[in-house]
């Protein structure tokens, strides 16, 4: 990961991904990319979704977690 991004942010990075990586493939990528972000509304601290949405870096990020981060944004 980039070494620019603080190490709280890298592990929000990999939590997103990981998160996203396992989620059961059931459905589209929008469905599954609608569950990734559920997951995160329900789950995450408001200073965590925060930090994730205010990411300016999403190569950072894999397909599914990036598709949340945008429904997540709204």
């Amino acid at each position: 990961m980039a070494t620019d991004i603080d190490e709280g942010l890298q592990h929000l990075i990999k939590m997103a991904n990981q998160i996203a990586a396992n989620m059961p493939a059931v459905g589209t990528e929008d469905d599954i990319a609608e569950k990734v972000a559920d997951h995160i509304r329900r789950f995450w601290a408001a200073g965590m979704k925060q930090q994730l949405l205010a990411l300016d870096d999403t190569e950072l990020l894999n397909d599914r977690a990036i598709k949340a981060r945008q429904l997540l944004r709204g």
